[in-house]
């Protein structure tokens, strides 16, 4: 078995990376430690990069169209990673899960809709909501046992008759949280209920830490399948995002034809080869490498744990089931959110993604990306503690 080096440490600077080169311009400091966008200073694997620059040999870059093996590629990773059985004529190509998001949006709403987001979310969310004219409906998140959970009392009670869509994250980003099936059935009834489509953010879901499970929404039952549209990618779980290759699945055949019919007016349904490729040689390839990467991440983790426990105790950690984002509790700190990103970005140089960002019961957290060389993450948590103590 092939080991994989997760400790290398590669720079990034000048190759118009956002994490790293906009540091500056964001920041106001080009020496911060980006700890925030959500991609890895991994290597993209091996048998990724091989598969394009098998095809780059190929010195023709004219349109081409995507193969079964593309098809045949999602099918097969869905059924060995998470047991879930889709069909080709369910998928559907997106040059990412955002845009995958507005362009449902604008399929299966109208304008003065209400979309329900459940915040703290990924901050995209928003955005997708206001810039196609419709109104954000806010369902709040709770804090219970560690984890973040959902209020189905408080989503009840604010639904009405203009209500129509709600944007789910799952696995949850910037939480980690893994839906349990009770908390997936328990949505899905609601939704049902009410003529409420559900647009499932999947991307996070190969990234499942210390023996949680996916379960992927539309694969509970047929009823829940039917109103739900599932947008997935490797982006996250193989470095790929600048590929800018997604998809997205629906068994209902009216809702994805409305979705189709959204792509097509906007024509960005063609996608790039690279992509194409990079897609195939991941799902068909990528098994061994994401056990390394998991363990890794875990162990990452495992560290984060234990340096907060013994040097700031002050800081709050919650122990994510999935994806390679911490949400860090410095709520004890008593700082305001300026002063926290202060304390952050100008003493310990350490660029983390603001919690408020990510909208209500974000006050007071900092989202911080361990995807990283180990080194990198002891550096980072030094700088930290060493600007805590000046307080």
């Amino acid at each position: 078995m092939k080991k994989y080096n997760f400790d290398e440490l590669i720079s990034r600077k000048g190759t118009h990376s956002i994490k790293y080169d906009l540091r500056e311009k964001l920041f106001g400091n080009k020496d911060v430690l980006p700890m925030w966008v959500a991609d890895m200073d991994f290597r993209t694997p091996d048998f990724v990069m091989d598969a394009i620059r098998e095809r780059a040999a190929h010195e023709i870059l004219g349109y081409t169209l995507r193969p079964e093996s593309f098809y045949e590629a999602i099918i097969n990773w869905n059924l060995r990673k998470h047991g879930w059985q889709i069909k080709k004529e369910w998928i559907t190509f997106s040059p990412g899960v955002v845009p995958a998001v507005n362009m449902a949006i604008m399929a299966f709403t109208k304008p003065g809709d209400k979309v329900i987001i459940q915040p703290p979310v990924y901050h995209p969310f928003f955005s997708a909501v206001t810039n196609n004219g419709r109104e954000i409906l806010d369902n709040p998140l709770k804090i219970e046992q560690g984890r973040f959970m959902m209020d189905f009392e408080d989503l009840e009670s604010r639904i009405d008759d203009r209500t129509s869509m709600i944007l789910l994250s799952s696995p949850h980003n910037p939480g980690g949280t893994v839906w349990h099936k009770r908390e997936l059935e328990r949505l899905g009834t609601i939704c049902k209920k009410h003529g409420i489509t559900i647009i499932s953010d999947e991307i996070h879901a190969d990234l499942v830490l210390f023996d949680n499970k996916h379960t992927p929404l539309a694969s509970i039952s047929p009823e829940l399948a039917e109103i739900t549209v599932t947008a997935m990618a490797p982006s996250k779980t193989f470095n790929m995002a600048a590929l800018a290759t997604s998809y997205v699945v629906s068994s209902n055949p009216h809702l994805l034809k409305k979705f189709n019919h959204v792509m097509e007016q906007v024509h960005v349904g063609m996608g790039n080869v690279f992509g194409t490729v990079a897609l195939e040689a991941a799902y068909n390839h990528g098994s061994e490498w994401l056990e390394q990467l998991l363990d890794y991440l875990e162990d990452n983790i495992r560290y984060v744990e234990d340096f907060v426990a013994k040097n700031i105790p002050e800081v709050k950690l919650m122990i994510p089931e999935a994806t390679y984002l911490l949400m860090l509790d410095f709520r004890a700190l008593n700082l305001t959110n300026k002063e926290l990103r202060e304390l952050m970005t100008r003493q310990a140089e350490v660029a983390m993604n603001d919690g408020a960002s990510f909208g209500k019961n974000g006050d007071g957290f900092q989202r911080m990306n361990i995807a990283c060389p180990r080194a990198t993450l002891k550096d980072g948590l030094q700088r930290i503690k060493n600007a805590i103590d000046t307080l």
